[in-house]
């Protein structure tokens, strides 16, 4: 549909645009043949009207003749066979005006002026129509400007719809190969224990999976699939894995991403209980303040086997997750103090529906 009337407000700002257009057009016939100062808007200013819409098609020649793509001689002339015919066939019409016109008795001399303004009405048609067509290709470069602007923006939402899935796919081959390796080792010493893992496993990976069309989900519920987790890694390390939990309820129904924090707690496991022969305690703090969620999961260091090469591939993932989420406005922050490792997330505490699902 036509730019300018397929919005009211448009079509207002272009019928304003053509007042200016009128009086000019009027004074012009008015210096140029001296007539009744009645009769000169009588028999411009309707016309003026009429060619505003006429120079509307003008938008559908521009489109079907893009700058870039026709040659300039073939364009001027298009135009300009264009331009002669719209200006003729607004005289033609503007020929019919001013013979009804002339019928009052006020406008008895309208057709004579009319004929007397001919060459200066249809010079200035040529040049309306000329305006109209360079009107038309600013508007259809701003068109197509917006469209582009459209189009990449659904291609970055899409690149990055496509990057959360990549790297929310990483989370379960990570894990299930640290799981499967924990029931390895009790295969041989503890298979009770072995099979009781592999039964929790189970429904740890049915409940994951039960969020892979749901982009957020509430932390309530990213919690319980954490201490999921946990009940797995206690049955392998026993007593020397301690767990503390300071949640504040009002963060419960902020939404975050789904598996957000088995990562955390995985590298707290694997990097500050799993070779200390003493274990140690990991703390999970989550709190909700000033529109913004924090949770820190804080495990002591292992010096004896502290990791190289800095972030693992779980912290990695989280920090790349957080920096893909729409707004820009999420981050994992990791430092050490006191011997003890901290991971804390920081994000906008968003709450309303527990899940957002795919279409």
């Amino acid at each position: 549909m036509h730019p300018i009337l397929s919005h009211r407000h448009r079509l207002g700002w272009y019928l304003a645009a053509w007042v200016p257009v009128a009086l000019l057009l009027t004074a012009l016939v008015r210096l140029t043949e001296p007539a009744p100062w009645r009769l000169v808007p009588a028999l411009v200013l309707p016309l003026c009207v009429l060619y505003a819409f006429q120079c509307l098609p003008a938008w559908y020649l521009c489109r079907s003749f893009p700058l870039r793509e026709s040659g300039r001689l073939r364009l001027l002339g298009t135009l300009s066979v264009a331009a002669l015919a719209s200006a003729s066939f607004w005289l033609f019409a503007g020929s019919g005006w001013a013979l009804l016109l002339g019928r009052a008795p006020a406008f008895a001399a309208a057709p004579d002026l009319f004929r007397r303004t001919y060459p200066l009405l249809f010079a200035s048609g040529v040049l309306l129509f000329f305006l109209a067509a360079a009107l038309s290709y600013l508007l259809a470069a701003a068109t197509a400007s917006r469209e582009l602007e459209t189009r990449a923006l659904e291609m970055k939402i899409l690149a990055r719809e496509a990057e959360l899935r990549l790297l929310r796919a990483q989370i379960d081959p990570h894990f299930l190969f640290n799981s499967l390796n924990s029931v390895m080792a009790l295969i041989g010493s503890r298979p009770e224990e072995a099979r009781r893992m592999c039964l929790l496993l189970s429904d740890f990976l049915r409940r994951s999976l039960q969020t892979a069309s749901e982009e957020r989900i509430s932390l309530a519920r990213e919690l319980s699939l954490m201490e999921s987790y946990l009940q797995i890694e206690q049955i392998r390390f026993g007593d020397r894995l301690q767990v503390r939990m300071e949640i504040e309820e009002e963060s419960r129904s902020c939404l975050v991403p789904p598996l957000l924090l088995q990562p955390l707690v995985e590298n707290a496991v694997r990097h500050g209980i799993a070779r200390r022969l003493e274990g140690g305690e990991i703390s999970i703090r989550a709190g909700s303040r000033g529109g913004r969620l924090s949770i820190v999961v804080a495990n002591p260091i292992d010096e004896e086997h502290r990791p190289a090469g800095g972030r693992g591939i779980g912290l990695a993932n989280v920090s790349a997750r957080l920096t893909a989420l729409p707004g820009g406005d999420a981050r994992l922050d990791t430092y050490e103090k006191n011997g003890i490792f901290y991971a804390g997330i920081a994000m906008p505490a968003s709450t309303g529906m527990s899940y957002t699902r795919r279409h």
